[in-house]
């Protein structure tokens, strides 16, 4: 290959993979299964002892969340599926009921090596560094008096122990809540009664004894002081307990008279769903347990005991300790090059060329939050136009639009307030944004709104001039400093007028379906990726195959995945790196031995989609590159307004061709997928240690980030090149 090129290696099957036919619906993967797998590879960073020590603490609190939104979003559905016998509503090889089964197994195994990695490998090296997490019987007679002084200071007004019996109904158990329950009985009485006693969180659920690193669980903490809950009463058992419910609940918003008030139905029954998950501590006593299955109304598959922790929740208190050397080196992002300077005009460097930014290798705030920030003050800006999916508490997008609003601009956002897990949020921004006098809607009837794009329309000397922008992550100041995102800020006559069009779509009664450079969805953009995949078929030959590389989050659409398959049959080769879940089996023999799959996962999540076609050129830089907020998923492509734009200078093509290239030459944080499934990790402990891949792909990226600013700054903010 002429310029930056990758060396293909031949496709190796998997030994004992047997032969799977085009239409057996086992040529996919099961998507909860492949999501688990997924997140053993989370796990796997926690265990792994090249990770600084407190960022490995906090990969146990991320792989914990992750399980939570698993059960939360994808149990239940199963559930109701086995109770009314109906099947996926996609062919699968698995019934609901193998689908659960396979399930619980995973997640059981799962716990344990969670367990076994908190107790057998960080706990002892936290200790070595000083840090401690105690049980109560571990604290010095000191420790229990003070920690005992703060319960009655701190925690002891907030308890409400709620007693079950003729008089007292079972109370309500909140989702995600850690919870004690209780058995005792009156002195001289055989009968025994139950109480709960939820575990507050204030504001974590870890003690910290003060003027040191030591830490407790404040449900150690409660458990060990119950005697002044229950003054003269006879405690005889304790289990804490936590409760995870159903958050799949999908009211009909198509025929909703006010979505808004829709959503906040939604919510409001989310709190009181079928319980999904409950979790135990090892050893349970068996009257508790009953108690707890019937009034809850879960069945024991529903149980879930573990060895370790009942909440990891709160080992981010741990994980937040002011540590350098435990934690990964401090990163602070440099501006682009050509906006390094803060007071230059951010719309006059757009207009010497596009910029396409890298988060959070670039910085976020210099780039596109200045782009809206700068708008919101531009006495020359008539109109900001924005796509809000999730937004943080920090972020300076809302105040900017507010602000706008007030000074007569014309402002119009589209806030999805289904945004799951952030429906509160967005219905909170979404009124402030109503009362500053902002237009503000909710998305298009029957599809969520995914699209991360803003546009701003500016009065200019020669005319009106929209500038615009398509990026791959959300409008969030606090997850673009941890996720890796990509952004084209530009004013491309072509993108503008259809970023235009693609608000009117979003706002109004627009049924456009043709657009001029953009790849929307559901209106097209599937058939376009299907067409270059076909392309790819019809021009791949002998000697000179096809080649398509693509990077996403996800990968399950079903059409897309058998037209990758045609493509492999076809010779094309394929390299996919695919954050999460990946349904497609790479590397069978007649049906994928032409495609590889990789995982990356480490300091920054891995969340920008690149999309690249070769077009039979020789050149990589002269085949067809896209970005866009659209993974390869049945819901981004048919069921969300989503945007992909192609990126056409080649400074920018060279950019992301480096990118793929280094994702596809790492090995320090990759792993590699197998055609039943599993990943295995990628070696590189016997690697030189400046050999590049063995640094990393997000060292390598920040690296080279740092030296484009250098250079950028010798040459005194001289024009991109």
């Amino acid at each position: 290959m002429n310029r930056k090129g990758i060396r293909l290696e031949p496709a190796v099957s998997d030994a004992g993979t047997a032969p799977v036919q085009t239409g057996d619906p086992s040529r996919f993967l099961n998507r909860d299964l492949e999501w688990l797998e997924f997140n053993r590879r989370v796990l796997d960073m926690a265990a792994d002892d090249s990770v600084p020590l407190l960022e490995r603490v906090r990969f146990l609190s991320i792989f914990s969340a992750n399980l939570d939104e698993f059960f939360m979003k994808r149990v239940g559905t199963l559930r109701q599926q086995i109770e009314e016998n109906t099947a996926s509503p996609v062919p699968d090889a698995l019934t609901p009921a193998q689908q659960m089964q396979s399930i619980r197994e995973r997640v059981q195994k799962l716990g344990r090596d969670q367990a076994d990695a908190l107790r057998n490998g960080i706990l002892p090296g936290l200790r070595d560094k000083g840090i401690d997490l105690l049980t109560w019987e571990e604290l010095s007679h000191d420790e229990r008096t003070e920690a005992r002084a703060w319960f009655h200071r701190n925690v002891f007004p907030i308890l409400t122990p709620l007693a079950v019996d003729p008089g007292h109904r079972f109370p309500f158990i909140s989702n995600m809540s850690v919870s004690l329950g209780v058995m005792l009985r009156r002195p001289g009485e055989s009968e025994q009664l139950f109480a709960r006693v939820k575990v507050p969180e204030i504001p974590s659920r870890l003690y910290q004894i003060p003027g040191t690193r030591r830490f407790t669980p404040l449900q150690e903490i409660i458990e060990h002081n119950l005697g002044e809950l229950f003054p003269g009463m006879e405690i005889l058992k304790v289990l804490p307990f936590r409760v995870t419910r159903n958050a799949e609940i999908e009211p009909d918003h198509e025929d909703a008279d006010d979505l808004l008030e829709a959503i906040q139905r939604q919510l409001r029954e989310r709190r009181f769903a079928r319980v999904v998950r409950l979790e135990i501590a090892a050893g349970a006593n068996p009257r508790i347990l009953r108690f707890l299955t019937e009034e809850l109304q879960i069945d024991p598959e529903d149980i879930y005991e573990t060895t370790g922790l009942i909440d990891y929740a709160g080992l981010n208190q741990v994980a937040d300790l002011d540590q350098t050397e435990l934690h990964f080196s401090k990163w602070t992002a440099p501006a682009p090059r050509g906006l390094e300077d803060e007071e230059s005009d951010i719309f006059a460097a757009i207009r010497q060329g596009d910029l396409l930014v890298h988060h959070p290798y670039e910085s976020f705030h210099s780039s596109v939050e200045r782009l809206i920030e700068q708008a919101a003050n531009d006495p020359k800006v008539l109109c900001i136009k924005q796509s809000l999916y999730r937004t943080s508490g920090d972020s300076s997008f809302v105040s900017s639009l507010i602000r706008a609003a007030e000074a007569g601009k014309q402002v119009a956002v589209l806030v999805e307030l289904r945004a799951r897990f952030d429906e509160a949020r967005n219905i909170l921004w979404a009124r402030k944004l109503e009362d500053a006098g902002v237009h503000v809607a909710y998305g298009v009837v029957g599809l969520k709104t995914h699209t991360k794009t803003s546009l701003v329309v500016r009065q200019e000397s020669g005319g009106i001039r929209c500038y615009g922008h398509v990026g791959t992550g959300n409008y969030n100041s606090k997850t673009a400093r941890l996720y890796e995102d990509l952004g084209l800020l530009t004013c491309d006559p072509e993108i503008t007028d259809d970023l235009t069009s693609l608000f009117n779509y979003m706002t109004g009664r627009s049924r456009q379906r043709e657009y001029k450079k953009l790849l929307v969805a559901p209106v097209g953009m599937k058939k376009r990726f299907l067409e270059l995949i076909e392309r790819e078929i019809q021009l791949s030959k002998p000697g000179r195959p096809g080649r398509i590389v693509a990077k996403m989050n996800q990968l399950e659409d079903r059409g897309v995945m058998d037209a990758l398959y045609r493509a492999s049959q076809a010779g094309v080769q394929i390299d996919l790196i695919v954050r999460g879940f990946c349904c497609l089996r790479p590397g069978v023999p007649g049906l994928s031995e032409n495609i590889r799959v990789r995982s990356l996962l480490g300091r920054f999540l891995e969340h920008s989609r690149i999309f690249w076609f070769q077009g039979g050129h020789a050149d990589p830089l002269d085949g067809d590159y896209f970005i866009g907020s659209a993974d390869w998923m049945y819901r981004n492509l048919q069921t969300r307004v989503e945007a992909a734009t192609p990126i056409e200078r080649p400074e920018h093509k060279a950019r992301l061709w480096e990118i793929l290239t280094m994702a596809l030459e790492e090995r320090r944080q990759a792993w590699e997928m197998h055609g039943d499934g599993t990943y295995t990790k990628v070696g590189w402990r016997d690697m030189d240690p400046q050999d590049p891949r063995a640094i990393g792909l997000h060292a390598r990226l920040m690296r080279a980030a740092l030296e484009r600013n250098a250079a950028s700054r010798e040459q005194g903010g001289s024009p991109r090149v």
